[in-house]
């Protein structure tokens, strides 16, 4: 399962049934677990933690030090779930430690070629970040995200769940939950219907999220008063209320 040309540190913890290609460097404080399949010419640096299950393609970078020159050498970790799908030529960073030490990654992911996750982000579960997408660092992407090809994250902003983004945006603020945006500098341009239909929303929920996004993204209402609407619908809807609650809830300001 090991290919002899692959060079292994002694303190790395491989588990049941992992397999690891030809020319593959595995650097001391790694773990990772059963299960996983790593491919040819990949580099992973710890201290990295990586779960059960997962296939790694040929030269992906994982647990390098992080892109930001506070960076001090402190001891940081990279964290990456179960039964992710990791493709060529991805680079994900280890955090910092003023931005909490750790870049985590959930479960169930579809991560495509040439993607950076730097630093201290925080990735859900359930997420697809296509081809060349680039998170900056201390960014969230929450559960059952689309980021389209080449979009672009800067640093701090949040994508909340089931939120779509369209190829080669470009992403400044939070995007509300349920909310598909794009354009080169995106903007909102409805809800991600066809994505919640495929996760089971009904008809009725969906119609909710809609009447959400008309008060908040189209009514032309001042903040206040689009926000005032949003907690009244917010009493009968949990959607509604996991949407306001990420807009009060942003830093960086909501795209809008």
């Amino acid at each position: 399962m090991i290919h002899p040309s692959a060079s292994i540190d002694p303190s790395a913890s491989l588990g049941a049934n992992v397999s690891v290609g030809a020319f593959t460097v595995i650097g001391a404080d790694v773990v990772i677990g059963d299960g996983t399949r790593i491919g040819s010419h990949c580099t992973i640096t710890g201290p990295t933690r990586i779960g059960r299950d997962n296939v790694i393609h040929a030269h992906a970078a994982l647990g390098g030090d992080p892109q930001d020159k506070k960076f001090a050498g402190e001891r940081t970790e990279l964290l990456i779930g179960d039964r992710n799908t990791i493709f060529e030529f991805t680079t994900f960073s280890r955090g910092t430690g003023d931005g909490g030490g750790i870049t985590r990654v959930g479960d169930d992911n579809w991560i495509m070629a040439y993607v950076h996750i730097a630093h201290d982000c925080q990735v859900g579960n359930h997420v697809i970040l296509a081809n060349n997408a680039t998170l900056a660092g201390h960014a969230v992407v929450e559960d059952w995200v689309i980021l389209g090809g080449f979009v672009g994250i800067h640093q701090f902003c949040k994508i909340g769940a089931h939120a779509f983004v369209g190829m080669g945006s470009l992403i400044n603020a939070d995007v509300p939950p349920f909310v598909l945006v794009a354009d080169k500098y995106a903007e909102p341009r409805g809800i991600n219907a066809e994505g919640l239909k495929r996760r089971g929303f009904d008809a009725e929920r969906i119609a909710s999220i809609k009447r959400a996004y008309r008060t908040f993204f189209m009514s032309g209402k001042p903040m206040a008063e689009a926000k005032a609407e949003l907690a009244e619908s917010a009493q009968g809807s949990e959607d509604v209320r996991r949407m306001l609650e990420f807009i009060e809830a942003s830093q960086r300001g909501v795209l809008r």
